[in-house]
């Protein structure tokens, strides 16, 4: 005997079976990012179909991930040939491609390395699965995500509410951090981090924290300072084996089910990422962004901020630009 399902549940049946589809492509998967990033995507049950690339290691990365009994149907494909197979129907691309960095390097330090992967990926991103949502991991984010802008331009595809910069790193260090001084929960914490995603150019906004947290201005600037070196407090304790990897992955994969969710038409979903913008005068800025099914549905903007964020944002602004500049040369001389 069936039951009988109303028009209504039989709709909402069909949307929640369609929504549930992401196919999400991890560019950079079988490194320290990579892996456990993908376990976070394997684990959702937004996702249907999981596309593992890198050029080594990926067969036995999703030949591994295969056998855990989520829905998501994993496939690894390895090097450059494989890529565009990888990336064919993807709504989802997220890059954590790249090298980490080691004690005494600056995000900057990466760029010669990483700035060629990162143009060479959202090259073959641009061709094969122009409409996707391009999250960015690779640093430094203050370059790469304006290298994925030029590279969608030069492809005459480029739309700045689908690229992405993942600062959502910054987001949980300052939860995280702000819940540990006050004796909160973190999970109830929220921050908003603005600007960019390196050193002084990460702009703790605590001023705006929910639920509202007061701090007296020297434990203020040892906080705010210590969510900008948050990832060299890593880089050191790991003594040369890498960086961030797991609250990286964690943080990415946060990122991705918000946006994911939005795609999937569920409302007010806001994550701070670093996009274009019109915000400052930096072309590429971070701030709230309320995600919806097209990626940016609206900039949320800076708010109401205090004097000594004010002064920060000012501080941040020439190392920001010359970042962007940087990105924006390498990539128009990038063949």
């Amino acid at each position: 005997m069936f039951s009988r399902l109303s028009p209504e549940a039989a709709a909402s049946a069909i949307l929640n079976q369609f929504q549930n589809n992401a196919k999400v492509a991890v560019l950079g998967a079988s490194g320290g990012i990579g892996q456990p990033l993908s376990l976070l995507l394997k684990n959702s049950p937004l996702v249907s179909r999981l596309s593992l690339y890198d050029i080594a290691h990926t067969p036995g990365v999703a030949a591994d991930l295969s056998h855990i009994e989520t829905r998501a149907h994993v496939k690894g494909f390895l090097g450059p040939e494989q890529l565009p197979e990888c990336l064919k129907g993807c709504n989802v691309v997220v890059i954590p491609a790249g090298v980490p960095r080691k004690p005494g390097m600056t995000r900057d330090d990466l760029f010669n390395t990483n700035a060629s992967i990162v143009a060479s990926l959202t090259s073959a991103c641009a061709k094969h699965c122009p409409e996707a949502m391009i999250c960015i991991i690779s640093n430094p984010v203050n370059s790469t995500i304006p290298i994925t802008s030029e590279i969608f331009k030069k492809h005459g595809v480029y739309n700045p509410n689908r690229i992405f910069g993942v600062t959502t790193l910054d987001i949980i260090r300052a939860n995280t951090f702000v819940a540990e001084l006050k004796g909160l929960d973190p999970a109830r914490v929220s921050v908003p981090v603005i600007g960019g995603h390196a050193g002084k150019t990460i702009i703790p906004l605590i001023s705006q924290c929910t639920p509202k947290v007061d701090f007296p201005q020297d434990q203020l600037e040892k906080l705010t300072g210590r969510i900008q070196e948050a990832g060299t407090e890593v880089v050191k304790a790991k003594a040369g084996a890498g960086s961030a990897t797991l609250s990286m992955a964690y943080a990415g994969a946060r990122f991705v089910f918000s946006l994911v969710d939005a795609m999937n038409g569920k409302e007010g979903v806001i994550e701070c990422s670093f996009v274009r913008s019109e915000e400052t005068e930096s072309p590429y800025f971070s701030t709230p962004l309320l995600l919806g099914k097209n990626g940016i549905e609206k900039n949320l903007g800076i708010g109401k901020i205090s004097p000594f964020e004010e002064k920060m944002i000012a501080e941040a602004m020439s190392e920001l630009k010359a970042s962007i500049k940087k990105g924006e040369e390498f990539a128009k001389n990038f063949k």
